[in-house]
């Protein structure tokens, strides 16, 4: 699976990268997350729930920030398993780029999937993945946008 995506958040590249290296921030943000513990450096583990289809799984997994380039750009690595459900691993680039007083993330997602999310087919693998992502992006722009007028996030 491949998912390429842009969003433009109004906020400085500094902020936007705080926020993309704040696990409290994060664990906020994605959907399901039950749980996002900074584990090393650049190492985090995360539990978190997801639904496919039909397929609901609880997902254990671990996340490497690689090829880091503050505060323009890191790469994701992870793996996640789900039990009778199967597993997720694969990685992202993430890129910031500054546009006047806005950001602009730019992400390359490659991932896997096997166990039962597999024998899903493709486009709802897809099509699920795609939502996630953009509930990902709402939340997490929310939070920037709190971080930059000074209030707390509603996510």
């Amino acid at each position: 699976m491949d998912l390429k995506g842009e969003h433009r958040l109004p906020a400085s590249r500094e902020t936007v990268w705080a926020k993309l290296n704040d696990p409290e921030v994060l664990k906020r943000c994605i959907p399901g997350c039950e749980e996002l513990e900074k584990t090393g450096e650049n190492e985090m583990k995360a539990t978190v729930v997801a639904k496919v289809g039909p397929v609901k799984a609880k997902f254990n997994g671990e996340v490497r920030l690689e090829n880091i380039n503050a505060p323009v750009s890191y790469s994701i690595v992870g793996e996640g398993k789900g039990g009778v459900a199967g597993f997720a691993k694969g990685g992202a680039d993430v890129h910031l780029e500054e546009d006047g007083a806005e950001t602009v993330l730019t992400y390359d997602v490659k991932a896997q999937v096997g166990g039962k999310l597999a024998q899903l087919g493709g486009r709802l693998i897809d099509s699920s993945a795609k939502k996630l992502a953009g509930q990902f992006f709402d939340n997490f722009a929310k939070e920037v946008e709190a971080a930059e007028s000074g209030a707390p996030a509603q996510a």
